[in-house]
């Protein structure tokens, strides 16, 4: 392909990235990719001046408006930043400043991987929350900004005022918020930054309430009150907004660069995700000289951290079978460092990702790694492949137990349906018995395997027959008496579980904890649960169709009924127990926060018996806050606490009121 019709593909694809990444919060390639094929756009339209055209993503900031949200016209355009992606650019992009301007005074910033954000106050009321959009227009979402809690309703200024910033979402609320999703049998959200643009675009501000999104912000336009920008968001910090407190003066590039070496250390013990750093003139004056183009200010740049993906040599693709039944491929590699840690497994996901990616055994591939994410093969380096390397072929038995797999219509996953295969019993088996579901401890992954090997365990019935196998038991290695007894009395405790822990145990498909809750609530036996027809099922909310026909399909197997009767016959409650909360509980209706370590629960354990207390369970105290319960090491949420005069209860007093 000539450079000419490169540069139209480039348009084309850039086109579709942005729209996947900005308005539909779903991106398909790596911000690593993206950054490299604008660049290359970049310098090919450098080259072909002829071929100019203003609609070129490189001359655009932002994304489409999505036709929910009202449309808002910025009072002053909220532009980009352009990039850099090493030091001797950065260093070149200053010297275009200093060799005009002489020495100028740098404000570098961590830049925050979340969605520009601008609020507007006006007589000092908190008036309304627009996104970036295409730079001219944004979105109104001012009901979703409302609840995150750090963000003043008022402040003391009375004369309109604009700020704007970044939302995000916190590593630790976007661990929690995937564990949720993915316990409900929901896609994961890829990475943070597109959590928190979903997040805020959800018509339902109670789901946005829900994430835990917190913002940053940076910036001031028109601001009459200072002449830098530094001193800028020392004044909003005194108007109660929350000013990263990285925020650094620099006079010299050389000290710039060397603190963003120390951020680049840092940046994974973060509790949000950094993506690079933003260098800005610091003064208005100079900022107003230096000027800007129709996208970016040319007085500030972004510096972006190299892309934590490497690349490494696929030794084998092998397929690992989950307690569903789905077949998952997964990578094999040469065991490469990324991002601190030694990688020697990545996901493929499925079929058709190995497919559209070709990726093959043998290949020279670019994986990637971020945060707590499992690695994932981005790409094969396809002018670097040996070309006698063969395409893979999916296989179409199952490694485990040989049984014929299927792929169902609208799934991109292969299924073992071979109720018996040891790989789904061993899952089926681990996730009964997880905390979440039976809690009965100390029947996790590795020893359901080792229990199953020794034929001690084919089946949910059989863990209520293990009392009788002691001797077999005990002759396993590090299995001693205490262990035994431990075992069997988590195992006798199970059986007094409500009906939703037993319904979520049985791993019907998309049944998560918050269905199988909403599915035992509503039935209240599980002879009701079983009974149900189609209609019942579908028609209740968080459950839906789909959902509805899995639990039929379960319960139209005759074994899944008898594995039922059996449990009844060893004693096994089938009743929902009601948990709701008498009328004298003083939690009742109040807003409480935990915060440290507490000693006798699990931050689970805690929330889940103050939601049955009738409380609801905030991440953040505000003034709405009725009590702060906290552990040891609590930190600033006590002394937040403290300063509004919310009532604060130590774990000892908590469990008096109890």
């Amino acid at each position: 392909m000539d450079e000419k019709n490169r540069l139209l593909e480039l348009r084309k694809l850039l086109k579709q990235y942005s729209y996947e990444y900005y308005t539909l919060d779903k991106p398909t390639i790596p911000d690593s990719e993206y950054d490299m094929l604008f660049r290359e756009l970049e310098q090919l339209e450098e080259k072909y001046p002829e071929l100019d055209d203003p609609n070129s993503p490189t001359k655009r900031v932002g994304y489409e408006i999505l036709s929910e949200f009202q449309k808002v016209t910025h009072e002053r355009p909220m532009l980009s930043l352009g990039d850099v992606f090493s030091y001797d650019e950065l260093r070149q992009w200053s010297k275009k400043i200093t060799d005009v301007y002489g020495q100028v005074e740098y404000c570098v910033e961590y830049k925050i991987d979340g969605l520009a954000m601008s609020l507007i106050y006006e007589d000092g009321l908190f008036k309304q929350a627009v996104t970036r959009g295409d730079g001219l227009v944004g979105e109104d979402v001012t009901s979703n900004v409302k609840t995150i809690q750090t963000i003043p309703m008022a402040i003391p200024y009375k004369q309109r005022y604009d700020i704007r910033g970044e939302v995000y979402m916190p590593k630790s609320s976007f661990n929690r918020v995937n564990r949720e999703r993915l316990a409900n049998n929901e896609e994961e959200f890829a990475n943070p930054r597109n959590a928190a643009a979903g997040s805020i675009r959800q018509l339902d501000s109670r789901i946005c309430a829900s994430r835990g999104l917190d913002g940053f912000w940076y910036h001031v336009p028109n601001d009459v009150n200072s002449d830098t920008h530094y001193g800028s968001l020392q004044y909003a910090k005194k108007l109660g907004f929350v000013v990263n407190d990285h925020t650094k003066l620099f006079n010299d590039i050389e000290d710039v660069i060397n603190y963003i070496e120390e951020a680049s250390q840092i940046r994974n013990d973060l509790a949000y995700e950094i993506d690079g750093m933003v260098i800005k003139v610091n003064s208005y004056e100079l900022q107003e000289n230096i000027g800007y183009t129709s996208r970016i200010p040319k007085w500030a740049i972004a510096y972006k951290f190299p892309a934590e993906e490497v690349s490494t040599v696929v030794e084998d693709i092998f397929i690992t079978v989950g307690r569903t039944g789905k077949c998952t491929p997964n990578a094999k590699l040469k065991p490469v460092k990324i991002a601190g840690t030694t990688v020697s497994f990545a996901t493929l996901h499925n079929e058709d990702n190995i497919k559209d990616k070709d990726i093959r055994i043998g290949d020279q591939v670019i994986v990637r790694k971020a945060g707590d994410i499992i690695p994932e093969v981005v790409r094969s380096i396809k002018e670097k492949r040996d070309k006698d390397l063969e395409r893979f072929i999916f296989p179409d038995k199952c490694p485990v137990c040989g049984g014929k797999l299927y792929r169902f219509e609208d799934e991109a996953a292969h299924f073992c349906i071979n109720s018996e295969c040891k790989a789904r019993l061993v899952y089926s088996i681990a996730h009964f018995c997880e905390r979440n579901a039976m809690n009965i401890d100390g029947l996790g992954e590795k020893r359901v395997e080792a229990f199953l090997n020794a034929n001690l365990l084919n089946s949910f019935e059989d863990i209520y027959k293990l009392h009788n196998r002691k001797d077999e038991i005990l002759n396993l290695e590090k299995f001693g008496e205490k262990s035994f007894n431990n075992l069997i009395e988590a195992i006798e405790n199970s059986k007094k579980n409500s009906l939703e822990r037993l319904i979520y145990g049985l791993g019907i498909r998309q049944v998560g904890e918050k269905a199988a809750k909403v599915l035992a609530a509503h039935f209240k036996t599980m002879d009701n649960f079983i009974n149900a027809t189609f209609d019942d099922l579908s028609s209740i909310k968080d459950v839906g169709p789909i959902t509805a026909e899995y639990i039929k399909d379960f319960f139209n197997e005759d074994s899944n009924i008898e594995m039922i009767n059996q449990l009844k016959i060893f004693g096994l409650n089938m009743d929902y127990i009601d948990t709701s909360v008498a009328s004298d509980s003083i939690f009742k209706d109040k807003t409480v926060v935990l915060t440290g370590t507490l000693q006798n629960y699990s931050r689970n354990d805690a929330t889940k018996l103050l939601e049955d207390l009738g409380a609801n369970v905030s991440s953040s105290v505000s003034k709405k806050t009725d009590y702060v319960i906290y552990g040891t090491e609590a930190g600033s949420k006590l002394e937040k606490a403290n300063q509004l005069g919310v009532t604060t209860l130590s774990e000892e007093e908590f469990e008096k009121l109890l």
